[in-house]
């Protein structure tokens, strides 16, 4: 089986080497990051003590959020956190103004938060693919803005595997460093065993997405860009708990998975559209949990980054 090269220096935040190991070959391999960081400032907070006390890794920066300056500031102060772009076409607010976007916005200058309206405006209202690429290019530049590294990059609600959102990604995307991007599949034999709940959206995610998910992953590697083999959290979202996450663990499959939270350290006033079911303050417990870092630290999972693994691709 193909073994997965990871820098584990003893210099770096998650290194589990020692004395004058470098690098060590791992079958497994885990990034642990957080979406939405900019949201509110109970998330960023929440990021910022689940990078400092727990196993996050990594956080997805809104760039037109009601505290995106306040994640920006945490990310400078956090040297071990890294940040990548979190595209938002859907659910949020565009960086241009939205006489910029009409197509893209409703009366109120707001995304659209129904999901399959905003897909098929995407594929077939005329003139929509450029209005398309000056946001995602705006919230590039956004990005770049701020000095922080791009670590990767990735879309609210997965909408960047929407085809023509993941073309215009590829392509505004290279344009700015971009040199890793999530892929969302969550595979059905892992994350049936560990939950034994939600067959039918396990299953469905699965059988539905794979072929373009193959082909995602495919047009990224002939580009030279690094990517993720699995991710978990995305049937449950939301609730992604500590008693889920010590269930998942032992299930991790061969590769490289990323398991991704939306922590926040309570449950705000105004929260998001679909999002007022989520248990933001379990998902954070989850992150700085004592039995989690344990569980982890004792199990033979590397824990990485996208950086990391871009650092070390061909």
């Amino acid at each position: 089986m193909k073994r997965l090269q990871y820098d584990l220096s003893p210099n770096h935040p998650f290194s589990r080497a020692s004395g004058a190991i470098d690098v060590e070959y791992v079958l497994r391999a885990l990034i642990v990051s957080a979406d939405d960081f900019g949201l509110s400032l109970d998330v960023n907070e929440a990021i910022e003590r689940g990078n400092r006390d727990g196993i996050l890794a990594a956080a997805s920066l809104m760039m037109a959020a009601d505290a995106t300056d306040d994640a920006i500031a945490r990310a400078k102060a956090l040297p071990s956190l890294r940040v990548g772009l979190h595209v938002v076409l859907v659910n949020g607010r565009p960086v241009l103004p939205p006489e910029r976007v009409p197509d893209l916005v409703d009366s109120n200058g707001a995304f659209l938060s129904d999901l399959g309206r905003a897909g098929v405006r995407f594929f077939f209202r005329p003139g929509i693919r450029r209005q398309l690429t000056d946001e995602i290019r705006a919230q590039f530049e956004a990005f770049r803005a701020t000095g922080l590294p791009l670590d990767h990059v990735n879309a609210q609600n997965h909408m960047h595997v929407h085809p023509t959102v993941f073309g215009i990604l590829l392509k505004v995307g290279s344009e700015y460093g971009m040199r890793a991007v999530r892929i969302p599949r969550e595979p059905f034999g892992p994350s049936w065993r560990a939950e034994r709940t939600k067959f039918t959206a396990r299953f469905a995610n699965e059988v539905l997405l794979l072929p373009w998910l193959s082909l995602m992953k495919a047009r990224l590697r002939r580009a030279g860009l690094t990517s993720n083999d699995y991710v978990y959290g995305m049937i449950d979202t939301g609730h992604v708990t500590r008693d889920i996450v010590l269930r998942f663990l032992p299930h991790v499959p061969n590769g490289i998975t990323e398991l991704y939270f939306h922590p926040a350290m309570r449950t705000w006033p105004n929260v998001p559209y679909g999002m007022d079911n989520y248990d933001f303050a379990g998902e954070y417990r989850a992150l700085v949990d004592g039995d989690v870092k344990r569980e982890l630290a004792a199990s033979d999972i590397a824990r990485t980054t996208y950086s990391a693994l871009s650092a070390h691709a061909p």
